[in-house]
């Protein structure tokens, strides 16, 4: 889907002319751009005789891979500088029609795209030929052999561009998509593989000129993003945190690079399945969001973001748990997270009319069964806002071993709330547990180390057994 985007921008004197044979006169061609791996609008012309149509370039800090959006889904790319561009076309015979008379970067694009084209014509029968389950050893050995050299070709054709065209844009999109060249492994390497792996990961961003923003208006380095992001840096929070600031820091040497940057991995780690990656979120909030420097959000999408973070803070993975005050089944006895002493401490967030809790419930006991003698407590916190079905379920289900609280509307109405607060009672964030844990379904949990840190967070009973394991067995083998 097109729309109007961030980059509809200041325009130069210089002309993008066009001749499309097929169109009609009168019909309304949209000028696009591509930010990352999306398409805007940037400018419209109207056909006038003969299929041709005009506008003014894009200035050149704004440069980048652009697009004519044509009638029947038809679509001429080119990649503009600031300067003139003159191509002509048949919208019938797209891309192969295409003509470019003015404009180094978009000639270079297209005699690339024919060169491309030639090399697929020429694998087309090797890739059928390997398919072929008839083929001998000796022909297999054969088509590697020819495609090797087709591969060396291609690369052959891509040193002529750096060589011939390097100060180009496209000479540096042509470079972001070459793999690294990862040396082998030196002999006395311990483990080769990771060794080429650590390699490959050092020499992954030595492609991107991190001072030209106009590669952000290539799809290429959004793929590059995500295959890094998805791929290549090892999903683990602190490791994220660290090399994701690093790539930041590259990328301050253009502000459409770091607004990119920032964007592209606030919002990843934002929306990440993997436990724990918020805390990569909140960082990059903090450092950039609440700092002030992503300064291309207007006040209420700073609001929305900063307040999303907060949300998450009080229960990031490594940090220390806020302490929970409520009371207990007799509501009249108030028990704190912090007393509770345990090697591990298992904090449940649950309804009595839950289908999923109801589920979970079973399993936490055998949980609790298991891991009780080795150190586990599990402090469940019931998040009906009436007590009295949470207390006719645990009667019910006869659930008595582990340590139940949960709030009342009694204590939160706000004259209770605040006496109890003053007294020391309890606190805000208990009674406002719902909001401390970012509480949207339930059940959450969250398993504690002894100092009542997170291990680990929103994952279920076996999961939690899993984790136990792995830390108890860490442990014992330090």
């Amino acid at each position: 889907m097109l729309c109007a985007g961030p980059d509809a921008t200041a325009q130069t004197d210089a002309m993008l002319r066009f001749q499309i044979e097929g169109l009609a006169e009168g019909d309304t061609i949209y000028l696009a751009n591509y930010y990352g791996n999306k398409m805007y609008y940037a400018d419209t012309a109207v056909v006038g005789a003969k299929g041709k149509f005009e506008y003014r370039s894009p200035a050149a800090e704004k440069g980048g891979k652009y697009g004519l959006v044509l009638p029947e889904n038809g679509f001429v790319e080119m990649v503009l500088t600031g300067g003139p561009v003159t191509l002509s076309a048949n919208l019938e015979d797209l891309p192969s029609s295409v003509e470019v008379e003015e404009g180094l970067d978009t000639q270079l694009f297209y005699e690339y795209l024919d060169f491309i084209q030639d090399m697929r014509e020429k694998r087309a029968p090797i890739d059928s030929r390997a398919q072929d389950t008839t083929t001998t050893e000796a022909e297999m050995a054969q088509l590697k052999q020819d495609m090797s050299l087709l591969n060396l070709q291609v690369e052959a054709e891509q040193d002529r561009i750096q060589e011939e065209y390097g100060h180009t844009l496209f000479a540096k999109m042509i470079k972001m998509v070459r793999e690294p060249d990862v040396p082998d492994a030196p002999l006395d390497a311990a483990n080769p593989q990771l060794w080429r792996y650590y390699k490959f990961r050092d020499l992954f961003w030595d492609r991107v000129d991190f001072t030209d923003g106009r590669l952000v208006r290539d799809p290429a380095l959004h793929n590059l993003l995500e295959q890094y992001w998805n791929s290549v840096m090892p999903q683990l929070p602190d490791t994220a945190l660290a090399e994701v600031n690093k790539l930041i820091t590259r990328a301050t040497l253009d502000p459409d690079m770091f607004k990119y940057f920032v964007h592209y991995f606030t919002f990843s780690a934002e929306k990440s399945q993997v436990m724990c990656m918020d805390k990569v979120f909140v960082d990059l909030v903090d450092r950039y969001y609440s700092s002030g420097r992503a300064d291309w959000l207007n006040e209420e999408q700073l609001k929305k973001v900063t307040d999303r973070a907060e949300d998450l803070r009080y229960s990031l993975c490594g940090n220390r748990i806020p302490n929970i005050i409520l009371p207990d089944t007799t509501q009249q006895n108030w028990v704190s997270l912090y007393d509770v002493e345990a090697e591990y401490t298992l904090v449940s967030i649950w309804e009595s009319t839950c289908g999923h809790c109801k589920k979970e419930m079973p399993k936490l006991q055998a949980l609790y069964e298991e891991w009780h003698s080795k150190g586990l407590e599990i402090y469940a916190i019931g998040n009906d806002f009436e007590p009295e079905p949470w207390l006719k379920f645990l009667r019910e289900k006869d659930i008595s071993d582990w340590i139940h609280v949960s709030d009342n509307p009694l204590i939160n109405a706000a004259d209770s709330a605040t006496a109890l607060i003053m007294a020391g009672t309890t606190t805000l964030q208990s009674l406002n547990f719902r909001t401390t844990f970012d509480v949207f379904a339930t059940p959450k949990m969250f398993l504690l180390d002894k100092d009542k840190r997170v291990i680990a967070k929103q994952v279920g009973a076996e999961q939690i057994g899993e984790i136990l394991a792995r830390e108890t067995q860490a442990k014992s083998n330090p």
